[in-house]
């Protein structure tokens, strides 16, 4: 992560160029195969043989917790390494800090733990505590698959959240964590809407009104995230917005403005996910730019490309 690609989307030296303040990196630990946005059962994992071809530590190959924390052992390693160039933010004080280090003139980029899919706790509540502590701060409920949490929009139940999952949510919300709606059914989406008492967030994807699939979400969903005090974070990539074009992110923007306002829109990438972009965060000002000539105010612009997403950060985030 610290050194230049010329493959993938994200890397320190990118970030740098984009200028980006913090990235959310997410642990994947679990991919079906034939993985697709319509249905999807939970009986195969790509990732097992993935992790074992790449000689990854023995106890990650069998349990998918383990591979989240050896994903949060990774970030901290790369943020250990970094002369100060990556800083993993796990509280509200970090987050004061990046923002004074940036604000001093400091090339410092913020880097936040996410899991997509909790499938990861493996049943066990006490796992929680376990990710959090290795510095798991946003938590997606469900991915592709249905599980013993929640109901996936792309399983094959597609139900609410079930009593376990439940427990969780309460659990995470206590200790400070964001939860992610994204890839949750939407009879789970409706349930954690209700149940939410801080902000939350649909982290990557794209709305219903400007790219009608089974991957994206209604305009209900974004005016309850709005009610939250949340952000939904528009994709770039063709399952989200239909097509790979900086005018077809920013259509999706525009609808998540009109629908839940400018607080609720905020940007979602899928870096370096399962999808191919047009661009990487070297390049995120092109975004900015179709704000601009869109005629968005410069309040607005940094709000969505950043400012809202912060907000959230600030309200939920432990001390």
């Amino acid at each position: 992560m610290l050194e230049r690609s010329d493959r993938g989307h994200v890397d320190v030296p990118r970030l740098k160029e984009g200028n980006v303040a913090l990235q959310v990196f997410s642990s994947v630990t679990k991919s079906p195969k034939g993985q697709n946005v319509d249905g999807n059962d939970d009986d195969s994992d790509n990732i097992t043989p993935l992790v074992i071809a790449q000689a990854q530590p023995p106890r990650t190959w069998f349990s998918m917790t383990e591979r989240s924390l050896y994903h949060a052992e990774k970030l901290q390693t790369a943020a250990d390494n970094s002369d100060g160039e990556l800083m993993f933010v796990k509280t509200k004080g970090d987050l004061e800090q990046l923002i004074d280090e940036r604000v001093a003139g400091n090339d410092v980029t913020g880097a936040m733990f996410s899991v997509e899919g909790l499938h990861n706790l493996e049943g066990d509540i006490s796992n929680v505590d376990r990710l959090y502590d290795a510095g798991m701060r946003m938590a997606g409920f469900a991915h592709f698959f249905d599980n013993d949490v929640a109901g996936s929009m792309h399983g094959v139940e597609r139900g609410t959240l079930t009593p376990f999952g439940e427990e969780v949510f309460h659990t995470l919300e206590d200790r400070g964590v964001i939860i992610d709606l994204t890839h949750s059914s939407h009879e789970a989406v409706a349930t954690m809407l209700e149940m939410a008492t801080n902000p939350v967030v649909l982290s990557h994807g794209g709305v219903q009104g400007t790219c009608d699939n089974n991957r994206n979400v209604t305009d209900d969903e974004i005016r309850g995230v709005a009610a939250t005090g949340g952000v939904v974070g528009i994709g770039y990539f063709e399952n989200a917005v239909c097509e790979m074009s900086v005018d077809a992110v920013v259509d999706a923007i525009d609808h998540v403005v009109a629908i839940g306002g400018i607080e609720t829109a905020a940007l979602g990438s899928d870096y370096d996910g399962n999808v191919t972009v047009g661009w990487d965060t070297s390049k995120i000002a092109s975004i900015t730019q179709v704000l601009m000539d869109r005629g968005y105010s410069e309040e607005d612009i940094a709000a969505i490309m950043g400012g809202n997403t912060l907000r959230v950060m600030q309200q939920v985030l432990p001390a």
